[in-house]
């Protein structure tokens, strides 16, 4: 059995959440998928930033949950929706941190976008 590492953001690879001081919207194909005032941005390392969406404020008739799932030593264990709109696909686009760890706890309950899936706009 292999345990799985967790790491601490620091200064050799930082990470920080922060509240989006904009609105938030993410359209696929023309449609609002999501739609928030309450978005956080997630900083990491010299990663581009990430959009955090509260899962409440996302389309849920546009989320189909897949089997796929990733694991950072930062975050945790991600795991993935498929975007349906309008019969079109996009496969595992939005991810989710259900139960990150500690020192990222505040994007539970988040999700966030593939920006190569969706168009997400802020301000």
């Amino acid at each position: 059995m292999s345990t799985k590492p967790v790491l601490e953001p620091g200064p050799d690879h930082p990470i920080t959440v922060e509240p989006t001081s904009a609105r938030v919207t993410v359209n696929r194909d023309g449609r609002t998928i999501a739609d928030t005032e309450h978005a956080l941005t997630l900083q990491e390392a010299d990663y581009p930033a990430a959009q955090y969406i509260p899962f409440d404020d996302v389309d849920p008739s546009v989320l189909e949950a897949t089997d796929h799932t990733t694991y950072c030593p930062y975050k945790g264990e991600a795991n993935y929706y498929s975007l349906v709109v309008d019969g079109d696909v996009a496969e595992n686009a939005v991810w989710q941190y259900s139960t990150p760890h500690p020192a990222m706890e505040r994007i539970a309950g988040h999700v966030a976008f593939y920006p190569d899936q969706v168009t997400i706009t802020t301000g």
